[in-house]
């Protein structure tokens, strides 16, 4: 059912559990630090709050990571795969052009032929707008969901850019939704602003500009960041405001505002105009760096998995940037049945 415009209410909509996955290889910032110079590593660490992150090995794939969360939290929830009737894979970093990786995952997980299984390209706001879709699927219909959500983004970075190279990490999700008739209402907020696509980009490796095997500049991340950073000082306070109002929440009655894991000084800031103190504002940037659209369940996972497997609780989720775009959700959570992260 529509609210406002960009807004929308979903019933009977329950998240049973979400598994993280990050790859084994770490990162300190000491890496960096011969490429890059001790005093940069220490001013972007100071910026952004990244002290770790989590890099894929040379191979290894978004879609690897998520088959490792979707395997466990089948095995943990004791799903029967029989019983999934649909799948979304939402991801800037898929196996191949063609076909989706959905497809690829579909074969792999062991799925019905009966379930649906697609691709949605989405970074920052992605693991919102899957819910939505998830969301969307069970009201029409369908009885269980996976929805699997990552970027494995270290193969894009240009290893001499302070901007990006210290700043983002890999990770793989997945979270399993079904039909509960008994499940509080959520309350979505989607929006987009095309304008800004070109200041967060990878130029080349797709057909507008495609990178053969005699192709001299492998397809690299760039950000210009002051232009992100004012975007989301404009828009994501009110977003978060905007979403609590659809779902009559003063931001008191908010257990924990969960924002995509950007940059540590713009959070803080986006807290405090969004009226979330620090406390029910979970920062952990830190452990894994920027990992795109997995930044929202590796917070489930991590930094609220002990409270929410316990009981259920009030949440207000909120990712945004490339694209522009972004997507808010705020409703009743949990508890759930399984809330973990995996390091491969």
């Amino acid at each position: 059912m529509q609210a406002a415009p960009g807004g929308y209410r979903v019933e009977g909509v329950r998240l049973a559990g979400v598994v993280s996955a990050v790859p084994a290889r770490r990162l300190e910032n000491q890496a960096f630090e011969e490429r890059l110079g001790e005093a940069a590593v220490a001013d972007v660490a100071k910026m952004t709050g990244v002290q770790t992150r989590y890099w894929v090995e040379p191979g290894q794939t978004t879609a690897d990571l998520c088959q490792v969360a979707a395997e466990r939290l089948i095995e943990r929830l004791g799903w029967d795969r029989a019983s999934i009737d649909g799948m979304i894979f939402v991801s800037q970093t898929p196996d191949h052009a063609l076909p989706a990786s959905a497809c690829l995952l579909h074969g792999k997980l062991g799925l019905s032929p009966h379930a649906q299984a697609f691709d949605v390209g989405m970074g920052c706001s992605g693991y919102v707008y899957g819910l939505w879709l998830a969301a969307c699927l069970l009201q029409a219909g369908l009885k269980r969901v996976l929805l699997l959500a990552g970027d494995t983004i270290s193969p894009l970075l240009d290893p001499d850019d302070r901007a990006t190279a210290p700043l983002f990490g890999d990770a793989g999700s997945a979270t399993a939704l079904e039909r509960d008739p008994a499940a509080a209402s959520l309350h979505f907020r989607l929006g987009t602003d095309g304008t800004g696509a070109s200041d967060l980009i990878v130029q080349d490796g797709g057909f507008r500009s495609p990178c053969g095997p005699a192709a001299s500049i492998a397809p690299t991340l760039k950000m210009d960041g002051n232009a992100v950073f004012a975007f989301t000082l404009r828009a994501v306070p009110a977003l978060i405001e905007a979403v609590r109002a659809d779902a009559g929440l003063a931001a008191e009655e908010v257990d924990f505002h969960l924002l995509h894991q950007a940059n540590q000084f713009m959070l803080r800031h986006i807290g405090k105009k969004a009226k979330a103190p620090p406390e029910r504002l979970p920062i952990n940037i830190g452990k894994f760096g920027n990992t795109s659209s997995a930044t929202l369940p590796l917070l489930l996972t991590d930094a609220v998995a002990e409270p929410l497997s316990k009981e259920a609780a009030t949440l207000v989720l909120a990712g945004f940037g490339v694209g522009y775009s972004w997507g808010a959700v705020a409703g009743r959570f949990g508890p759930l049945d399984c809330a973990e992260t995996v390091y491969l």
